[in-house]
């Protein structure tokens, strides 16, 4: 067997150490698939009449249908940003319990402790995404996008799953403790907020509205909502890809240089 073939053998032996695990313990999974449930109740049943109003969702103050297919591909991108939590949580927890170091003796390819972790949370992520969606349905999200857009915007999140999990992988293990690796990601969770989740950047204050325009979620928060509303995307296409393969990059090189230096403690 090449070394490439161990290599992944030992990628698919840790994925599914790690989806047992998450099976075994779900609180984690579970609380951060609750936080954009209930996001997503909050902005549509108590702010979704007055920001509907204020942004000119048809409709006015007394409907909420045109704005929670505003809000809704924005909090469905929020659970791909609350996924980066467990991650992080997840490695720090091998790194501070000493299974990384047993994990060392033992005849495996190193990489595949990583991999195990990043793979495993993007496949826990999307069945958060898809969980998160049917609710967004049930309270009145009405997509218009094709089999093929939805497809595309499928793509997208799993995309910026992968990217996310690296840099929270990355920070797992720069972390010295499981309580400072579950806060480290806090910033990914709400920085969509801050961009055109919740209201267009063009309604926001002058110095906001240039960091909302230029932040990496608005283009992919614009690019998702554009594919399942059947809109137009325009240039947020390849902005949002741009993106997620630079976020990818970055954690993919930060996580192996963490991982490595570790190693030789």
């Amino acid at each position: 067997m090449s070394t490439p073939s161990y290599a992944l053998r030992d990628s698919m032996t840790m994925l599914r150490r790690n989806l047992k695990h998450a099976q075994r313990y779900p609180s984690m999974t579970v609380s951060l698939v609750a936080m954009p449930i209930l996001m997503l109740l909050l902005f549509v049943y108590v702010f979704g009449g007055a920001l509907g109003h204020g942004i000119g969702m048809p409709g006015g103050a007394n409907d909420h249908g045109a704005y929670v297919d505003y809000v809704a591909p924005g909090i469905i991108l929020m659970t791909v940003t609350s996924g980066a939590i467990s991650t992080a949580v997840s490695v720090s927890m091998d790194m501070t319990e000493g299974i990384v170091n047993r994990f060392r003796t033992m005849a495996i390819a190193r990489s595949s402790v990583l991999t195990g972790h990043v793979v495993g949370s993007v496949v826990q992520t999307l069945i958060s995404v898809a969980l998160v969606t049917g609710v967004a349905l049930a309270v009145g999200f009405r997509p218009h996008g094709t089999p093929l857009q939805w497809a595309a915007a499928l793509g997208l999140l799993t995309l910026l799953a992968f990217a996310l999990t690296w840099l929270a992988a990355a920070m797992g293990l720069a972390a010295k403790t499981v309580e400072s690796a579950s806060n480290a990601p806090m910033p990914l969770t709400f920085l969509p907020f801050l961009g055109s989740a919740v209201v267009p950047p063009e309604s926001m204050p002058t110095g906001l509205r240039w960091f909302a325009e230029y932040q990496p979620f608005t283009p992919i928060n614009e690019t998702l909502r554009g594919l399942l509303m059947d809109t137009p995307v325009g240039s947020s296409a390849t902005a949002a890809v741009a993106w997620c393969a630079g976020l990818a990059l970055v954690g993919y090189v930060w996580a192996l240089t963490n991982f490595r230096r570790t190693a030789k403690r």
